[in-house]
C-alpha cells in the first residue's frame, strides 16, 4: 500500500548508503515516499551503492542523491538549496533519518599510542550528535519540513552502559537523546516530532568496527529472548510506523526496537 503516494512527501535520509538508513529508504519508497539520500563513499563503492539505490528508484518514487559531506556546513547549506529548488512550493520533507556514524573507537587507558582524547569526543558528538539540531535548523528555516513532520534518530544500549572504547560514541548517543527530546518540545508549534529508536545489536558496517564485535554478537545471540540479532529491517519497519499519521501524538522518545534485548 503506497499511502504516501500522492501526498508529495519526502524522506530526507542522512547516512542512507546502507545498514538501516539504506533499509529505511528502501521500507519508505515502497509506501509511496520519495527519497533523498545524502551520503559519503568512494569511488571504489560506488557501484554496489548504484546497485541499491536503483532498488530504491525502481518503486515508481522521486528519488536524489548526494554523495557529500553531511557534517560540513557549506556543504550542508548547498544540499539544502538544492533541494529547495527541486521540490518547489508543493513538495515538502514529511521525514528526516538521521542515520551518519563517523567517530573514535579508542579506549581511555592503552599500553599504545591510541588513547582517546579531547578531540576524539569533539568529532563523535559533533558528528553523530550534534549535526542532528544542525540538519533540523537548517531544513526548518529553509521552510522544508511539512506541516506534520518527522525526525528519526539512531542511538544504541551504549547510551547507559559502559563498553570499553565506546566513551566517544556513547557520549554522542547520549547527546543524540538530549536533542532529541529539545527538538521534540520547542519545534512542536511547527508540527514536527522527533523521536530517537535504540535498535539491538545489528550486524552492520558500523558494529564490526567495534572492537570486540564477534564476542558482542555471540552475547545477544544467547541474550535476546528472541534468539537472534536485530535486522536493519525491524528497525526500517519502526520508522515507517512512526511516519505514518497515526503516530503523530508520538515525540519526544527513546523507542526501543530489539525483540526485548534490553529486558535482559
Amino acid at each position: 500500500m503506497k499511502e504516501f503516494k500522492d501526498k508529495n512527501y519526502w524522506a530526507l535520509v542522512l547516512g542512507g548508503s546502507s545498514g538501516l538508513g539504506l533499509a529505511t529508504a528502501k521500507k519508505l519508497a515502497k509506501h509511496g515516499m520519495n527519497i533523498c539520500i545524502v551520503h559519503r563513499n568512494s569511488r571504489i563503492q560506488e557501484e554496489a551503492i548504484l546497485k541499491e539505490f536503483k532498488i530504491v528508484a525502481q518503486e515508481g518514487i522521486q528519488f536524489k542523491a548526494f554523495n557529500s559531506d553531511a557534517f560540513k556546513h557549506q556543504k550542508r547549506e548547498a544540499i539544502i538549496q538544492e533541494l529547495k529548488s527541486m521540490l518547489g512550493d508543493d513538495q515538502k520533507i514529511r521525514t528526516m533519518v538521521h542515520s551518519v556514524a563517523k567517530g573514535n573507537l579508542k579506549p581511555m587507558v592503552s599500553d599504545e599510542k591510541t588513547e582517546l582524547n579531547h578531540d576524539d569526543f569533539t568529532l563523535t558528538i559533533q558528528a553523530m550528535g550534534i549535526s542532528l539540531y544542525d540538519w533540523t535548523k537548517s531544513i526548518f528555516e529553509a521552510k522544508l519540513f511539512a506541516e506534520d513532520a518527522r525526525i528519526v534518530s539512531f542511538t544504541s544500549e551504549g547510551n547507559s552502559k559502559a563498553w570499553r572504547s565506546y566513551a566517544a560514541i556513547s557520549a554522542a548517543k547520549v547527546t543524540l537523546e538530549a536533542i532529541t527530546r529539545n527538538i521534540a518540545h520547542e519545534f512542536a508549534p511547527y508540527g514536527i516530532k522527533a523521536n530517537c529508536i535504540q535498535s539491538g545489536v545489528t550486524d552492520t558496517a558500523s558494529l564490526r568496527m567495534i572492537p570486540g564485535s564477534e564476542q558482542i554478537i555471540k552475547y545477544t545471540l544467547k541474550r535476546n529472548p528472541n534468539k537472534r540479532l536485530t535486522t536493519p529491517e525491524d528497525v526500517a519497519n519502526v520508522v515507517y510506523l512512526l511516519t505514518k499519521d497515526e503516530a503523530a501524538w508520538i515525540t519526544g522518545t527513546v523507542i526501543p526496537v530489539d525483540g526485548g534485548e534490553h529486558l535482559i
